[in-house]
């Protein structure tokens, strides 16, 4: 898996941890529009919050089966933390729940965020997991390639999450910011199909 690692320059000081992480879904298109800080996102498993849902953009991104999406992101807030990719083929509601939060109770009695479970190694539904830890603030956007399964799809929903440590519960979403995208996948007649995505999915 190809990441594109950007490498903090030295004196770099860390920012004050911020109450809240935001993030910006570049690539694929985003299935909501997003303002500048990429809300509305806390509510799993596409964005949204409890007061507003998200205007959608009705974006599709053809992609063929078996080769390699760009995935690209812009964290707006910092926060220390982790994103996970996964797919869904014939809903969002296959989408993995987030993932388990290790936590603790600070010195005010609020649940906070310590790590979160990576899975190692990934199956589906999840593409890529554990992608650009970090625990400094990085200005350039996270990006990387995933491999897509090689199956035929008209509206699979591509879901990438960032999970936040040392952070308090949010209502909803509790650690988990949340994008989507929509893909068309065409798979590639000349290779197999993946059957672990397909089997009982169709």
């Amino acid at each position: 898996m190809k990441r594109h690692i950007v490498v903090l320059a030295l004196g770099m000081m860390v920012a004050p941890v911020a109450a809240d992480a935001h993030f910006r879904l570049l690539a694929p298109a985003s299935w909501i529009e997003e303002n500048q800080l990429g809300d509305p996102q806390k509510a799993g498993p596409c964005g949204g919050t409890n007061a507003d849902f998200g205007k959608p953009t009705y974006a599709v991104t053809d992609v063929k089966g078996g080769t390699l999406l760009h995935v690209k992101v812009q964290e707006t807030v910092y926060h220390p933390g982790h994103y996970r990719v996964a797919l869904a083929v014939n809903s969002p509601t296959e989408l993995p729940i987030d993932p388990k939060a290790q936590t603790m109770t600070n010195d005010k009695g609020a649940v906070m965020s310590v790590s979160g479970e990576v899975m190692n190694p990934v199956a589906p539904p999840v593409l890529a997991d554990g992608l650009f830890q970090h625990s400094a603030p990085v200005t350039a956007p996270w990006e990387t390639d995933v491999t897509i399964p090689n199956i035929n799809c008209k509206a699979c929903t591509l879901q990438v999450i960032q999970f936040m440590e040392q952070h308090p519960m949010n209502n909803p979403g509790n650690f988990t910011y949340h994008h989507c995208a929509v893909l068309h996948i065409t798979a590639n007649p000349v290779k197999p199909v993946d059957a672990g995505w397909v089997k009982e999915r169709n």
